[in-house]
């Protein structure tokens, strides 16, 4: 043997030949049993099998007792191929039910094996029901909720969540127990009950301190921060997730950059800052096909003003998320929901709208609810609102305003507020956003050549020149003043209006004459004096009174009639600015929605200003 080869295999894993020869009483299956629970490494075989002198058989034993070392959704190879060797000898059904719950679990990262895991459960299910063994059940139960995760089965996903608690109990298994607790939590948080998920986390929280479990107090810690995120407490969600990312660490979670990742992302997408995180979502779906990062970073792609790219993602995944399934799922669907509301295909508004319609008056909840992104209705309100379907967006809107303020999740509330629009929405939502900290951001209406280019938050769009964009961006120059449609009839070709034909009384009538008057004396003094710069002068100025004087005036010198001119200009200048609106909300139904609201038409037109600046 060489020198290199000695040290590789000094410091390297053993192959299993090598195990075999370190551990020469054990059988053969025993050896790759072993092998595959510790990839090989010297120390962890020796002392792995110390523990298997028992009268069991080692191959079962060592598939049940392997803690999964890899990151949620992570397929474990090795301990896959463990536990299929172990559910392919004979046991008791007892143990038969706890081999088979556990290969479903680990088979959650598989998106391809939904049927086989279904199959595992339902018999491991049976098994435990059979046995009767508290323990066995709670510990199956708890299996088949990470294998199915289906997220239509809150209700009984909350129901089975507490059948472990009491079967746990009675068996003393604490770790069980806590998971029981958990997934109550994590019901509760898709029901939108979260005052009564905060006390089941408390719960769980204090089982863990009881028990010393270092990685309960990181599971609490971020599902704090959720909560804090939720509600709009975001220094606190800070603070928590800083002590998620030492805690986790310290305890070596495999999981904590990832979970840190998604509370710092959460944060992002509610400040607009979220761009920085498309390109790791993109290298977690290369690592995770199958879970739909893609769809995440559509929606980021979306709300930072790539919806071209996001579009596209749209079109990709659209296929694969709606035949999908598992813990981030829901959280996807929401993602090309959104996506698809700001410019999407009509067949993808309607078939994620058919996704989502039977999980209206919930909430949008990521695996573990390690990441809540709003009211299901909120999504339905925004694909009917692009499908123009206005009433039903309505009803939406409305119920997650009220679930919003129902929670007090504050920054929800001011998203769902701006969508809706009503009197008096978008001026709360300012408010709201202000007080939070999240601020407006700069929406933008510009002539480009000959078309509109709209820039709208995460809406975007192309307008052919019209009458009614230029008054409309007359408007929104001035937010909260008031302007006349004469005004804007007068000069709705910029921003800059020329001033309307003077309307004379009698008085004012007289007071040009008399001026025009004093002009032709002017001007016959001049001619006497040979002053010619003075005739130039008041030439000049008797030309232009002229002028105004015709403006003002109707045939034969007749005052004109103002009611009649701002009567034309109220009809006209509304006709063309509501037609403006109704050509914005075909391309950017928020931005058309939020105008809509906001600006008010008839003699004196004014925009009333919202959580955005209009750059014009």
């Amino acid at each position: 043997m060489s020198g290199d080869q000695g040290e590789r295999r000094h410091t390297g894993p053993l192959t299993e030949p090598e195990l075999a020869a370190l551990l020469p009483d054990l059988t053969r299956d025993a050896i790759h049993a072993l092998w595959l629970a510790t990839g090989g490494w010297r120390e962890r075989a020796l002392a792995l099998a110390a523990t298997l002198s028992g009268p069991g058989d080692p191959v079962v034993e060592l598939a049940l007792g392997t803690a999964p070392p890899g990151e949620f959704l992570v397929l474990d190879m090795a301990l896959i191929r463990l536990l299929e060797s172990a559910a392919a000898r004979p046991m008791p059904p007892a143990t038969r039910a706890r081999v088979l719950a556990r290969l479903a679990r680990e088979l959650l990262g598989d998106p391809s094996a939904a049927a086989r895991r279904r199959e595992l459960v339902d018999e491991a299910v049976a098994l435990a029901r059979t046995v009767g063994d508290p323990g066995v059940t709670a510990e199956v139960l708890d299996g088949r909720l990470h294998a199915l995760w289906d997220p239509a089965a809150a209700a009984e996903r909350l129901e089975v969540a507490s059948e472990i608690v009491v079967y746990a109990r009675a068996a003393g298994d604490a770790a069980v127990e806590r998971q029981g607790l958990f997934w109550r939590f994590i019901a509760l948080v898709e029901q939108g009950e979260l005052d009564a998920a905060e006390a089941a986390l408390i719960a769980y929280a204090r089982a863990g301190e009881l028990d010393g479990d270092p990685s309960a107090a990181v599971v609490v810690r971020a599902r704090q921060a959720v909560l804090a995120t939720v509600r709009g407490r975001f220094a606190g969600a800070e603070a928590l997730t800083a002590e998620v990312a030492e805690q986790g660490r310290r305890a070596g979670l495999a999981d904590t950059d990832r979970l840190v990742a998604s509370l710092t992302g959460q944060l992002a997408l509610l400040r607009g800052t979220a761009e920085p995180h498309i390109a790791p979502l993109l290298t977690l779906a290369r690592r995770l096909p199958g879970h739909f990062y893609e769809a995440t970073a559509a929606r980021v792609m979306a709300v930072s003003g790539r919806l071209d790219e996001a579009l596209l993602e749209l079109d990709r995944l659209l296929p694969a998320v709606l035949a999908g399934g598992g813990p981030r799922w829901l959280g996807a669907v929401a993602d090309l929901a959104l996506v698809a509301s700001l410019g999407g295909s009509g067949a993808a508004v309607r078939s994620l709208s058919a996704a989502l319609r039977p999980y209206a008056g919930r909430l949008v909840v990521w695996g573990g609810a390690n990441m809540v992104t709003g009211p299901v209705d909120e999504y339905l309100g925004r694909l009917a609102a692009r499908a123009g379907e206005h009433a039903a967006a309505a009803e939406h809107f409305d119920r997650a305003v009220a679930l919003s303020e129902r929670l007090g999740a504050l920054p929800w509330l001011a998203s769902a507020l701006e969508a809706r629009a009503r009197d008096g929405d978008v001026a709360r939502a300012q408010d709201i956003r202000r007080r939070l900290g999240l601020g407006g951001s700069e929406w933008v209406l510009v002539l480009q050549g000959a078309d509109w280019r709209l820039a709208a938050g995460s809406e975007s769009g192309r307008l052919r020149d019209s009458v009614g964009l230029h008054h409309l961006r007359a408007l929104l120059a001035a937010p909260g003043e008031e302007i006349a449609a004469l005004d804007l009839a007068a000069g709705g070709a910029g921003l800059r209006t020329r001033a309307p034909d003077p309307v004379l009384d009698d008085a004012g009538r007289a007071a040009f004459r008399r001026r025009l008057a004093e002009l032709d004396s002017g001007l016959a003094a001049a001619d006497r004096a040979g002053d010619a710069d003075a005739a130039t002068r008041l030439t000049a100025e008797r030309s232009a009174l002229l002028d105004e004087l015709r403006r003002a005036t109707g045939l034969g010198g007749r005052g004109r009639r103002p009611s009649a001119e701002a009567e034309r200009a109220r009809v006209s200048v509304t006709r063309a600015v509501r037609t403006a609106i109704e050509r914005i909300e075909a391309v950017a139904p928020l931005a058309g929605a939020h105008l809509r609201a906001s600006v008010r038409t008839g003699a004196m037109l004014r925009y009333q200003p919202g959580p955005v600046r209009w750059r014009v």
